[in-house]
């Protein structure tokens, strides 16, 4: 059974910087693509950022140059590192993992909140 463990949310200051970490268990990070998503209140969980099984990243257009996503696999943990921050980048954020584009998410874990102050 897979899960997934977000961690590393938390209240800043516009401008500021954190980084996300998702643990996951019952699933290879290496062998899959991994993403980050983001869920504002009131909105749809949005893509945030994506890091297939060859290395090759896509970011959402709203956060690109200030979001990085990467992995370690001897930890299988992916990172989100975020700088920058601005208010509309609060929301839960939630990583994910699936084989390709041809496979379906796994089992959403309970995300991690980000709050930026403006």
């Amino acid at each position: 059974q897979v899960q997934l463990v977000e961690s590393g949310g938390g209240l800043v200051q516009a401008g500021g910087s954190l980084t996300l970490s998702c643990a996951g268990s019952g699933i290879i990070f290496s062998a899959n693509d991994v993403a980050w998503f983001r869920q504002a209140p009131g909105k749809q969980r949005e893509l945030v950022a994506q890091l297939t099984r060859g290395g090759l990243t896509n970011y959402a257009d709203s956060v690109k140059g200030r979001f990085t996503i990467s992995r370690d696999n001897a930890k299988n943990t992916v990172y989100l590192q975020m700088n920058s921050l601005k208010p509309e980048d609060t929301g839960v954020y939630y990583c994910n993992a699936r084989r390709s584009a041809l496979f379906a998410y796994a089992a959403w874990g309970q995300g991690t909140q980000v709050t930026v102050s403006s």
